[in-house]
């Protein structure tokens, strides 16, 4: 039997496989609002025959947002406009849909990647922006404010907020942005964390923000609410966030009761060298694996089958988290099933379309 397509137990949710979709910016919300193109771009992944969907990272005010066209999700207009897409989205399929709440701190007000990517100016549609310390991403022109304890305070309520909200509309789990540079990950990073009260200098300091966050969430989600923590597992730059303090923060948030820790790196320095390559971020997994025995989802050029089988029976990771090969693919299980002997859960719609050769392929 594929290890691959076993099922899997993350908290009180019950996953028909091993494959997760990642989470995604698709920059085409308005006053972060989804819109028709999430209704679509929901609606043919939740089709594809993954075991779980994490929506892209939604802002929890609209100064976190990455880009003027991020998805939010902090008042009633911005929950609306999410439902509506979700109601489609299930309409026609049972993949659990999750989400992942963050804040883009110092990395907001840029501009959608394929017109650059570049910070925004205040005449463009861009804000001003605030982080833990007044240290700005390099290619950046406009550096942030350093935010006060009453601002700390006011963004753990966002948190909270915006999970009371992904509750009520029937989220199956969410997972806390903690990676790529944004704004917990800049609290985590010394490179970025350069605050010499309770919320910066030594390691436990740096890691009180994003755990803040955690336990206000955990407070207002049910009992058993899978809730995990997507983190970068390094910067990849010398004197920055290592795989160490990874582990160490890892520890203190099972310690907190965390569900699952889905481990990426880097996005906080231009200064990164990323050795690229196949599987180059499951060896991070791992070691957060190992050391904790928490859930580990593992991501980083994941492309084929026979990969994500060996991950998932070697032990290294419990889940793969497939983001733009889905898109590239949206049938990505469906492919990996029919190689490896597995089945997926496919719409009626599309029954007529297996192939001869693959007649188990569809449960």
């Amino acid at each position: 039997m594929s290890q691959l397509f076993s099922p899997y137990q993350l908290g009180s949710l019950t996953l028909a496989n091993r494959i997760v979709i990642a989470p995604m910016c698709q920059y085409s919300a308005k006053d972060g609002c989804a819109t028709d193109w999430h209704t679509i771009h929901l609606g043919h992944l939740a089709l594809s025959g993954a075991a779980l969907l994490i929506i892209e990272a939604t802002a929890v005010e609209p100064d976190g947002r990455i880009s003027p066209f991020d998805v939010g999700l902090w008042s009633d207009e911005t929950e609306a406009a999410l439902g509506k897409a979700l109601e489609a989205a299930r309409s026609w399929s049972d993949m659990p849909i999750a989400i992942q709440l963050g804040h883009a701190g110092r990395k907001a007000s840029v501009a959608q990647p394929w017109k650059g990517g570049g910070q925004l100016g205040l005449d463009e549609g861009g804000w001003n922006v605030h982080a833990p310390s007044a240290v700005g991403f390099e290619t950046y022109p406009r550096p942030p404010r350093a935010l006060t304890r009453d601002d700390i305070a006011r963004l753990i309520e966002a948190f909270a907020d915006s999970a009371r909200r992904s509750v009520r509309l029937g989220l199956a789990a969410i997972e806390l942005h903690g990676a790529h540079g944004y704004l917990m990950h800049q609290f985590l990073s010394p490179l970025s964390n350069k605050r010499d009260d309770e919320y910066g200098g030594s390691l436990e300091n740096r890691m009180r923000f994003p755990l803040e966050v955690y336990e206000a969430v955990r407070s207002v989600v049910p009992a058993g609410f899978p809730l995990g923590f997507r983190i970068s597992g390094t910067d990849w730059v010398e004197g920055g966030w290592d795989v160490e303090q990874s582990i160490a923060f890892s520890k203190a948030a099972k310690a907190r009761g965390i569900d699952f820790i889905h481990v990426s790196s880097g996005g906080l320095s231009t200064a990164q060298k990323i050795p690229l390559g196949p599987s180059y971020q499951v060896p991070l997994a791992r070691a957060v694996k190992e050391a904790t025995g928490l859930p580990t989802i593992a991501v980083g050029l994941i492309t084929e089958p026979e990969q994500a089988e060996a991950i998932i029976g070697t032990g290294e990771a419990d889940l793969v988290g497939l983001a733009r090969g889905i898109l590239y693919d949206p049938r990505w299980p469906w492919h990996a099933a029919a190689e490896l002997g597995a089945s997926v859960k496919a719409p009626d719609q599309y029954l007529r379309s297996q192939p001869r050769q693959y007649s188990k392929l569809f449960a």
